[in-house]
């Protein structure tokens, strides 16, 4: 579950950012890999995300997992589910 990586609790905010952004609607995968990827080691946020994304024939998605959350972390934002 989130929280509980070190590297994760660095980049918090940034996995909820990207999180909230696959929360709204699928994106195309080469869409999340634009927006999302980095080529900085200390900023892995795709792969920090992975257990909270599923890929599905729409394109990448929030996990039920990454709603609840979201929910928790940031329970104004979460209600748009």
């Amino acid at each position: 579950m989130p929280g509980t990586h070190p590297q994760l609790l660095a980049n918090r905010s940034l996995v909820l950012g990207l999180v909230e952004w696959l929360a709204k609607r699928p994106r195309p995968y080469r869409d999340v890999m634009d927006a999302w990827r980095t080529s900085c080691p200390r900023l892995a946020i795709w792969e920090d995300a992975l257990d909270l994304v599923r890929f599905t024939p729409e394109g990448v998605t929030a996990t039920d997992a990454a709603f609840t959350w979201l929910a928790r972390e940031r329970p104004a934002r979460a209600s748009g589910r």
